[in-house]
């Protein structure tokens, strides 16, 4: 009997995600095709690998039996890709994050990677969810505990946020203009926060990050940043304090297969070793440059 890896996979993604809705989100399809190509999937084991209700998909026995045996080739798949994208023998270990983490690990990649690792490191920089449950990624940074069960996550501290502005009272700040954010990452909750409370004064936008940065450096308007970016930025000042509403809780996640891998393991901890050290810093209780 000769399985298809593209279709283990969507079986994989029903499995643990309970049902067809929720897979289409990660797969690309609709609950149509996924349903077509799961009943397929039986007829060729022969058995009925789930039991469907109006709550979902829940796993028979033969699914169950089925669920181990994918996961062994799913991870021997992840192996081959691996190998495929490092040199050989070398392990590349992605760590996904949003714009202004992944810049702050950028700045201190002297923290979590050296010449002399065994491995290589990716940072994939992406406003929203990387899925780590398709090996998209192997860390990612996120403001939210994970709620999928293939996930573990860390708790490794708090990100506060504050409104910013250019300290000389010049052009869009002197008529009190805010910053907005325009395009993917104006789903952000600070983006949103902004719009709610001030979209009436947006007067000029930026689609990414440092976009907007520059806007408010060069004095266009105010706008909100986190403090560990606001406050280590010397071309601007925040304008009071933290905004309590907007406050979130940082979490290190990954594969719960993956993370004891030990180049994972290395780069986690090392994130969470620098992250604590700058841990004033994300509660913007640090000052300019530290």
């Amino acid at each position: 009997m000769d399985f298809s890896w593209d279709d283990l996979r969507l079986f994989l993604d029903v499995a643990r995600l309970g049902g067809l809705s929720a897979a289409t989100q990660t797969t690309g399809l609709s609950a149509a095709t996924l349903g077509r190509r799961v009943t397929a999937l039986e007829r060729q084991v022969g058995e009925p690998l789930f039991v469907r209700s109006q709550t979902g998909y829940r796993l028979t026995q033969s699914g169950e039996d089925l669920l181990l045996r994918a996961e062994e080739v799913e991870a021997a798949m992840l192996s081959l890709k691996r190998w495929q994208d490092g040199a050989i023998g070398e392990r590349v270990v992605r760590v996904s994050a949003g714009p202004w983490t992944s810049a702050f690990l950028a700045r201190h990649i002297a923290s979590i990677w050296t010449a002399g690792d065994r491995f290589a490191l990716e940072l994939v920089t992406a406003s929203h969810k990387v899925d780590i449950g398709r090996r998209h990624a192997d860390i990612g940074i996120r403001n939210q505990r994970p709620t999928e069960q293939w996930l573990a996550g860390r708790l490794i501290g708090k990100v506060a946020y504050g409104l910013y502005a250019r300290p000389e009272l010049v052009s869009g700040v002197a008529a009190g203009y805010f910053v907005g954010v325009a395009g993917d990452a104006s789903q952000t909750h600070s983006a949103r926060w902004l719009h709610a409370r001030h979209g009436d004064r947006i007067a000029t936008r930026g689609n990414d990050a440092m976009s907007v940065m520059e806007l408010v450096a060069a004095g266009a308007g105010m706008s909100v940043f986190p403090c560990f970016v606001g406050d280590s930025e010397p071309r601007i000042d925040r304008m009071a304090g933290t905004i309590p509403e907007l406050e979130t809780e940082q979490w290190l996640v990954s594969h719960h297969e993956e993370r004891h891998t030990p180049a994972v393991r290395t780069v986690a901890d090392r994130i969470v070793d620098l992250m604590h050290a700058h841990a004033p810093l994300f509660r913007g209780e640090a000052a300019h440059g530290q």
